[in-house]
Order: C-alpha cells, then structure tokens, then sequence
C-alpha cells in the first residue's frame, strides 16, 4: 500500500485547481499589462482571481497581493511593518520561538539592523499566552507577528485575541496562516489581522505562488522593483495559470472546511489513539486546539530520520518537521522549543493527512509505525541501556 501522508510539506493539486489553470496556459496567454484585447483578457482574469481571494479571506481586493508564496509574503510583511515602526523609532518586534523559519530568519536579518526582537514562549502545548504577549507589547513595540496554526506541531494560536490585543495597543499584527488558510476557518476582519501570509500548495493549489493580504492603510516595501504590477508593489509579470489555480482551490478548500476538517479529525484521532499505544510515545502540541490532519510525536530512543526511511520502504511518505529543513540534521527549533530535550526531539515524526486519506490507510500506518518503531529500538543502545536501567526514561 501506498500512502501519502506529508501534506503539511505539499498537497497533491486538486482536479479543478488543474483545470482552472489549463486555458490560462494556452488560450488566455497574454501579458495582463499590455493595452491589446489579448493582454486585457489576462486583465480580467487576475482581477476576477483578487475578487475570489478576497472573498474567501474577508476583504477588499485592493487588499490582495499576489507572491511567489508564503515565504516571500511573510518577508514582505514583516520588512513592511520594520520600516513603519523605523519611521516612528519603533524598532522592536514581538514573535514566537516555533515560527516558520521565513519568519525567524527575517526577524534575525532586521536585529543586525538595530531592531530587538521579543521570542515569546510558546509552552508546551505550542500555544502563546496573551498575558505574556500583553506584557511584552511596549511603547516601541512595531509588529507582532504570530503563526495561525504551526506548520510541525499543529498547535492553532488564539489568533482574534492576539488580534484584539494588538488593534488595542495600535501595533500592527500579522500572522503566516500557510498552514491554516484552506482547513480551518479564518477571517481577516474578525480576527483584527493587519497582515496575512499564504501559500497556494498548501490548500491543492500549485506551487510557486501566494497572497499577501495587508489591510487597507498599511504601507506594503517593495521587495522586487522593476515594474508597476501588483499596484507597483511587487513587480514581475503576473503568474496568471497560477494565480488562477490558487483562487479556485481557495474557494474550493473554504467552501469544504466543515466537512473536510470533521472527515481528517476522526481519521486523525484514530491515527493518534494508535500510535499512542506504543510505550515511551509522547504527543507534541495541543490535543485539542490543533488542525485536523496534523499528527506528531516523538518516540524515545530511536532517530526519525532511520524511521522515515524505514516508513517510506513500506510507501509511507511522512516527514520529521518542516520540509524547509528537511535537510538539517539539527532537531526540529519548534520541538526543542517547546521543551523536548535533543535525544527526544531527533525521534520525532510528523503525519499530515488530507481528505484522500482513509481509515484503511490510517490503520496501515498504524501497524507499519508500531513495527518500525519496535525493530529500530531492538537495534538500539539507546533504548537498551533505558531497558536495563542505565539511563533514565524522558518520556513516560
């Protein structure tokens, strides 16, 4: 059996995200910036695309840029929001020690730049508390940026509340929702966002592009110069087959959130309760508030990286953490973040499931997981020293 159970990395394109895409390829070709009837063709199809994104998200279309995707719109956001406060000599910013790394890199760039930045703790739920966010809000305090729902450990964020606090404070706030927009529901009004990043690949869109949603009044900095596209605030001629892929699988994922996220939480619980039957197995973020196909633990002595391999030789695609990383042999940041000590961290595995999964398919996890996890630790001396008594259990 094969089973593809990594789409918090990608999601496989949905059919009618494809088919959105394919006149755009050969038919509707032109450049949306050209005067002639075949460029305004194009024209009309992008403005038809920011009126569906926007729709989907709970704004003005005005307020939609088109990106290269999520990571570019969170560098975008959070430079855009530096040179703000910079201009008022506000030069500290407030995050979280579990952001995607297009976040944290971001903020490490703007610190060599005489910026102070405030990590807050997430606990080990992976959830930030607001009272902890109040505190750290200062005079001088210019962005708050959250994640809606974390990308490795599912953990969703009190995302209107954070917003509220920030509106109150006259701090601008923005929010990676790459993992949330599509599966849960979100809305840019209600939840007094200022700034919101996504990624169409994410949702059964195709890669390489995404949206940055700045409320109306914030002033967005340019990150590419050249032209007047985007309102001359991203120049580049238009991915119109991908933008066109990314507007039809929002309203497509938006419109089945309800019944999408009821079907991935039962064979995500299911899938949890099993892999929670292995000894020494300990679930990372919150069981509760959390996406619905996002599953991760850790396993006591033994290396994800064996694990997956192991998994993918019986045709389990599944990760250990972000797919940015997937090349690091460091443990996860957001693990060791959320106080998982290293030798627990390296055992960790991230199942993601989309709505082509099925129970079948959990149950065969299920029993490939338990197998795999009981012949590393037979190989190991690790787990033979915590076996005999040498060394002490972390997880319990």
């Amino acid at each position: 059996m094969n089973v593809y159970a990594d789409n918090a990395a990608t999601t496989k394109m949905s059919k009618r995200a494809i088919e959105a895409m394919l006149p755009y390829l050969d038919q509707v070709y032109g450049n949306p910036s050209s005067l002639h009837s075949v460029g305004q063709r194009a024209a009309e199809a992008l403005a038809s695309a920011r009126e569906r994104v926007a729709g989907a998200l709970g704004c003005t279309p005005r307020e939609i840029y088109f990106t290269s995707g999520g990571s570019e719109s969170d560098n975008q956001a959070i430079l855009s929001a530096a040179a703000i406060g910079a201009r008022k000599n506000k030069k500290h910013i407030i995050s979280t020690a579990i952001e995607h790394h297009a976040v944290l890199h971001t903020l490490d760039k703007l610190k060599k730049n005489g910026f102070e930045i405030t990590l807050l703790d997430a606990h080990e739920n992976g959830i930030v508390r607001t009272d902890e966010l109040k505190s750290a809000i200062r005079p001088d305090t210019c962005l708050v940026s959250v994640m809606y729902a974390n990308n490795e450990i599912g953990s969703i964020q009190p995302i209107a509340e954070i917003g509220g606090i920030c509106r109150e404070k006259g701090v601008l706030f923005h929010t990676d929702a790459v993992q949330a927009i599509g599966h849960i529901k979100v809305d840019v009004v209600k939840d007094n966002i200022d700034m919101l990043s996504l990624s169409a690949h994410k949702f059964y869109g195709p890669k390489g592009v995404g949206v940055l949603y700045a409320r109306r009044g914030v002033s967005i900095t340019n990150l590419i110069e050249g032209g007047a596209q985007e309102r001359g605030k991203r120049a580049g001629t238009e991915n119109i087959p991908a933008i066109m892929g990314l507007a039809a699988a929002l309203e497509d994922a938006v419109s089945r959130i309800d019944e999408s996220s009821k079907k991935l939480t039962v064979l995500r619980d299911a899938l949890i309760n099993g892999i929670m039957q292995i000894p020494h197995t300990i679930l990372n973020g919150d069981s509760v508030r959390r996406l619905p196909g996002n599953v991760n633990v850790c396993f006591e002595g033994i290396e994800g990286e064996s694990l997956l391999l192991l998994l993918d030789s019986k045709g389990i695609c599944a990760s250990s953490g972000s797919a940015c990383t997937s090349g690091s042999l460091d443990p996860s940041h957001v693990l060791l973040a959320i106080g998982r000590p290293h030798d627990v961290a390296h055992g960790s595995l991230r199942l993601s499931l989309s709505e082509e999964n099925t129970m079948e398919e959990v149950e065969y996890i299920i029993k490939s997981v338990k197998d795999t996890v009981s012949y590393l630790r037979d190989m190991s001396p690790v787990w033979r020293d915590l076996q005999e008594g040498k060394k002490k259990y972390v997880i319990q």
